[in-house]
């Protein structure tokens, strides 16, 4: 018993010190946005406990640097590409779940594998065909081209964990749905998606925050300009010879916003989307 007990405080220890760990770099980059650009490239930022409550050293400064630069117009256009570049691979992955998992076709196991398969493709191979097709179409520099982009890079990880999921689901309510005549669409809409909903929340979490924090597919298929989103902005802060570091401190603040709201918002599906399925019994 005493092993037992001294097994748990050293596991509840050693969380803190990571937890510790991880959160002082992020305090470091809050207390040097808000910081005098003078004072952030002569020294450090631990040097504000030496005197905290100096209010002489803290300035809004970097923020407003930050808006001005059109981080404000990128911000709308990261939330224009990813909420549906999050919804779109979950609504057709949803319906592919259902197939996969309650539906009898030929081949159906080898199409499953085949699509799960995808995922240990790297996604650098697909750049140069989408773009010579979304080029056929005049499509490149939209932001429906990031869509479909973002939509097929996403799909076989939605189909993979919206399968095992539903796979864990009592078949009983499925064939009492059968025995009172539902279709499979009715069964689908009316009892496989109010009780996917962990699921879709945690597939919904890693989707957004990809999608929100991606720069190589954006910078390719949507670009710099009027449509740039915020990781692109992000990135032209620092400036042509990286004379502007700073404002990365405060840019990167800002960025965070909206991911840490949708993470905070759907935590409590997290685990329990991301687990159901992996345990029968």
């Amino acid at each position: 018993m005493r092993n037992i007990t001294l097994g748990s405080v050293a596991v509840r220890v050693g969380i803190v010190l990571l937890c510790v760990l991880w959160f002082i770099p992020t305090l470091g980059l809050l207390i040097s946005s808000f910081r005098d650009e003078a004072d952030v490239k002569s020294s450090g930022w631990w040097t504000v406990f030496t005197d905290p409550f100096d209010v002489s050293q803290w300035t809004f400064d970097s923020y407003a640097q930050v808006l001005e630069s059109g981080m404000a117009n990128a911000f709308v256009n990261s939330l224009v590409v990813s909420v549906p570049a999050t919804v779109l691979p979950i609504m057709i992955a949803a319906f592919a779940a259902y197939a996969f998992t309650f539906m009898r076709f030929p081949g159906r196991n080898v199409l499953f594998m085949l699509i799960v398969g995808l995922l240990v493709v790297p996604l650098q191979v697909a750049f140069v065909p989408l773009l010579n097709l979304f080029g056929d179409y005049n499509l490149n520099g939209t932001f429906l081209a990031v869509w479909l982009a973002h939509t097929a890079f996403g799909m076989p990880l939605a189909v993979y964990i919206l399968r095992n999921y539903m796979a864990s689901l009592p078949q009983e309510i499925i064939e009492s749905a059968e025995i009172d005549g539902a279709s499979h669409f009715q069964t689908f809409w009316r009892l496989i998606v109010p009780m996917s909903v962990p699921a879709l929340a945690a597939f919904a979490i890693f989707q957004f925050l990809w999608v929100w924090n991606d720069l190589l597919v954006a910078l390719i298929f949507l670009g710099a300009g009027d449509n740039e989103v915020v990781t692109i902005t992000l990135r032209d802060l620092i400036g042509d010879r990286g004379q502007e570091w700073h404002l990365l401190t405060a840019g990167a603040f800002i960025t965070m916003t909206v991911p840490l709201l949708v993470f905070f918002s759907l935590q409590r599906y997290f685990v329990r989307g991301l687990t159901a399925g992996s345990v029968k019994g």
